[in-house]
């Protein structure tokens, strides 16, 4: 029994680039673990591994096929085992900085429509980490999508929301409980037309849960979080395309417990800031001490919360971090704080001094 790759997402786009290559097998990557894969082509699901030339010209990480890739391979005949030779080019492509290192990509999940970013409305409530969610989101090329989730566990929902006004300008936001069914009709309008779908967030947000629930049963396991905090225990420890039963496909991604932004435009997660900045006097506005500062003026006025640009600020700074070495970095943060290294030489020796005394 063949299979129809699209109700796996397949788009006219990817079927035109694998037309060019006819001796090759169309796949989308389904599940990975390290340099193993499991791939869907019209045949079935099957196990696959890199092509040796394509694992040695692959210059980062981010060359090498993720979940929710449509990548080009040889299928054994036997069809137990695909190679797979290369990535077609991705729609958009989610990811992150690698934690503990600088300018390296961590890939989350490719070719996906929306993004799900997941936030429980106990004590994960974090305005903060949403914010730093949709960043990634908004620069991955797919539309983010803000889920409240565990609702029936929160007596103050509309406060929670109010909350989030500004921090969700111009995103969708749906509330739903998986354990009552609440809210969960309103995700299914997301997917239609087999688009494909990642949820991203949290530790014991409820991500699996709600995905079981998409599915109509238990597929993916799941576990209670912890009583004393709230706070959630890896279930998922990797990522994975599952095919709905209605119409859709949904990738599941483990919890994110560290969340450092790679890169991106600040533009759209914070459009209120922008909308903002555009008023100011200077067009290089710092939006700290310059006279006519529009976003000041907005914190003056209480029309601003001044964390919020501190957070915009921080992921700024964050953002001009990714790209660097770790020895551009250090210089970076001797300028900032110091002026230079002659001048924190000099502060150096200046506190010196003042111990000896």
């Amino acid at each position: 029994m063949k299979i129809d790759l699209q109700a796996y997402g397949l788009t006219e786009r990817v079927a035109q680039l694998a037309a060019m290559e006819p001796a090759l097998t169309l796949a989308r990557v389904t599940e990975q673990h390290r340099e193993a894969y499991q791939v869907i082509s019209v045949s079935g699901p099957v196990a696959a591994e890199l092509a040796g030339k394509f694992r040695h010209t692959a210059k980062v990480a981010a060359d090498l096929p993720t979940v929710g890739d449509w990548v080009l391979a040889t299928v054994a005949p036997d069809d137990q085992l695909a190679v797979i030779q290369q990535v077609l080019p991705r729609q958009s492509v989610l990811e992150r900085a690698a934690v503990g290192k600088t300018g390296a990509g961590q890939l989350i999940a490719a070719n996906v429509d929306t993004i799900f970013i997941c936030m429980s409305l106990n004590a994960n409530f974090n305005g903060h980490r949403l914010e730093r969610y949709l960043t990634m989101a908004w620069d991955s090329g797919a539309v983010p999508v803000v889920v409240l989730t565990k609702a029936d566990l929160c007596a103050d929902v509309a406060e929670k929301l109010a909350a989030l006004a500004d921090v969700t300008l111009g995103v969708d936001v749906v509330t739903c409980s998986a354990t009552t069914g609440d809210g969960v009709a309103a995700l299914q309008a997301y997917l239609t037309d087999n688009r494909t779908v990642s949820f991203i967030g949290s530790s014991g947000v409820g991500k699996s849960t709600l995905i079981n629930r998409l599915l109509g049963h238990e597929t993916l396991v799941t576990r209670e979080i912890r009583t004393d905090d709230d706070k959630g225990r890896h279930t998922t420890t990797a990522r994975e395309l599952l095919r709905l039963p209605s119409c859709g496909v949904v990738i599941d991604t483990p919890g994110m417990r560290e969340l450092q932004v790679q890169g991106g435009d600040l533009t759209k997660a914070f459009a209120d800031i922008t909308a903002l900045a555009d008023q100011c006097k200077f067009r290089n506005c710092t939006h700290q001490t310059e006279p006519g500062c529009a976003v000041q003026a907005a914190i003056a006025a209480g029309d601003l919360d001044a964390e919020r640009l501190a957070s915009y600020r921080k992921l700024q700074l964050e953002m001009s971090y990714s790209d660097m070495s770790a020895r551009e970095r250090e210089n970076a943060k001797i300028q900032r704080f110091f002026g230079g290294k002659k001048e924190m030489k000099q502060t150096r020796d200046h506190m010196q001094q003042i111990r000896r005394r």
